[in-house]
């Protein structure tokens, strides 16, 4: 199951952009929740305010609505954070899911099964010459 849902994560088609689209608006929605219902309470009790969207001041007229600024940005933190994190696990994957590693310098390391079964093809090789030497 694992490795099905790996290769969903990699492959790159539409219908793959088109879900990640819906999880993504229905993320944002369950992001917007939690941060109006849950932590925008908890805030206001640590500034003495109950409800962190009515905060505001006014210049001249115009309303300047500081805690909708800050809803919206709890939410994009939030979502960011989360994208991150998510950017992170599928690159890891495909680090780990690759065959070929590199080194520092940027060389491939040869996987070890390749490397001793060429080392057992030489052997078999040397073996051959020698014993066609013999006769």
């Amino acid at each position: 199951m694992f490795k099905e849902f790996q290769e969903f994560i990699s492959r790159g088609s539409v219908v793959d952009l088109a879900v990640g689209v819906i999880v993504g608006a229905a993320f944002n929605s369950l992001v917007s929740a939690l941060t109006t219902y849950i932590l925008n309470p908890l805030i206001g009790l640590i500034i003495g305010q109950i409800d962190l969207s009515d905060m505001k001041f006014q210049v001249l007229g115009a309303n300047f609505l500081i805690g909708d600024f800050i809803n919206a940005l709890i939410n994009f933190l939030i979502i960011m954070f989360v994208v991150f994190v998510i950017v992170k696990m599928m690159n890891k994957m495909r680090r780990d899911g690759s065959r070929s590693k590199f080194d520092k310098n940027g060389e491939e390391i040869p996987d070890p099964q390749t490397e001793y079964l060429q080392q057992i093809r030489d052997l078999l090789r040397y073996q051959q010459r020698n014993n066609n030497n013999r006769y």
